[in-house]
């Protein structure tokens, strides 16, 4: 039986078979039974290798963080999560300097986290969005059409899945639309980060 702990744009979290590409950390969130008790537990969310250093760990073992997994870093930033300061350095220090020349200040990392919290959910687990034309928004974004997740990428929408991106379609600039992935994280896409995306979108 999967648990529950594959991550969704939205940030939701999904009980689905699909393998994630990259780990993710909120703190502990499961019970002895291994249920999803509370959507997060700290505000520095972290967008981790799946190994590092050889540790071996087992899934939502007790007293220990709640391993979640996402397709891809376009699905973790959309969540809002940031690079690990430890076992992805310097993926961070190139996200730190787009969120600089973003957001035209020097901050520190629980700076960083504090405002991408503001920009990512709200008490109880709701997920915080804001509407834009569709045309504004840069790759590696995901928007909200029909209750489903896209991917803004390469002039196209792609339907968001666990396990990879299904259908797609042209995109229409002056469509108003939601979007899912935090401002502040758009903002970093559009100074320079480019989020990896699953291989899934190009087939």
């Amino acid at each position: 039986m999967p648990l529950q702990n594959r991550v969704s744009p939205s940030g939701e979290l999904l009980t689905d078979n699909a393998r994630g590409s990259w780990l993710g950390n909120r703190g502990i969130l499961h019970n002895e039974k291994k249920e999803i008790i509370r959507p997060w537990k700290h505000k520095n969310w972290v967008l981790c290798e799946l190994s590092y250093k050889e540790c071996r760990r087992e899934v939502f073992s007790p007293n220990s963080y709640s391993e979640l997994f996402f397709l891809d870093e376009a699905t973790g930033l959309s969540a809002g999560h940031r690079p690990c300061t430890t076992c992805r350095r310097q993926r961070f220090d190139e996200f730190k300097q787009a969120w600089n020349a973003a957001q035209l200040s020097e901050l520190k990392v629980d700076e960083i986290d504090k405002i991408l919290h503001q920009d990512r959910a709200v008490r109880g687990g709701k997920k915080v969005t804001y509407t834009d034309k569709l045309a504004n928004l840069p790759d590696g974004v995901f928007i909200e059409l029909e209750g489903k997740p896209w991917l803004v990428w390469e002039n196209e929408l792609h339907e968001w899945r666990p396990d990879g991106y299904r259908a797609r379609t042209e995109i229409c600039g002056d469509l108003n639309v939601t979007v899912l992935t935090p401002k502040c994280m758009v903002e970093i896409i559009n100074a320079g980060f480019i989020p990896q995306v699953d291989e899934s979108v190009t087939s």
